[in-house]
């Protein structure tokens, strides 16, 4: 019964990852982004009007619609299936995080992403995201760019 699920899991995870870079590829983004310049020095995220950020945090804001986390942590990160991340991420490290997304919990439904260079480059980025939707700087749904 655990190897079923166990078995389960990580076909899914493979489906879904093999989905996400024939999506990425046929939109022309299977390979990074460059680069933009980040939040202000010391600050995790810049945000104005709640949905307009700094280029790093809407890479972390794209690595969540790209992955479907929404699937399982819920459009506004309320939680679903898998848990609030708006909770979760008020007590997590961002080691735990790290490990969290690199390792996955599998016995609990998570799948791993260390091996998907999307999610595994940009850390750091969605990392940023996830913050500023928790400490409630950052709106549920569609962000755009902050401009000049």
């Amino acid at each position: 019964m655990v190897l079923h699920s166990t078995l389960r899991i990580t076909l899914l995870t493979a489906g879904l990852a093999l989905a996400v870079l024939c999506h990425q590829s046929a939109l022309g983004t299977a390979t990074a982004p460059e680069k933009a310049p980040s939040a202000k020095p010391g600050k995790l995220y810049t945000v104005v009007d709640m949905n307009k950020v700094d280029p790093d945090t809407l890479i972390g804001w794209k690595v969540w619609r790209a992955q479907s986390c929404s699937r399982c942590h819920g459009a506004a990160q309320q939680g679903l299936v898998g848990p609030s991340l708006i909770n979760s991420m008020k007590v997590l490290t961002k080691e735990q995080f790290v490990t969290t997304l690199k390792k996955g919990r599998i016995e609990k439904g998570m799948p791993n992403f260390g091996g998907v260079p999307f999610v595994a480059d940009h850390l750091d980025e969605l990392y940023a995201y996830l913050k500023g939707r928790s400490e409630g700087d950052i709106a549920a749904g569609r962000l755009t760019a902050i401009t000049k």
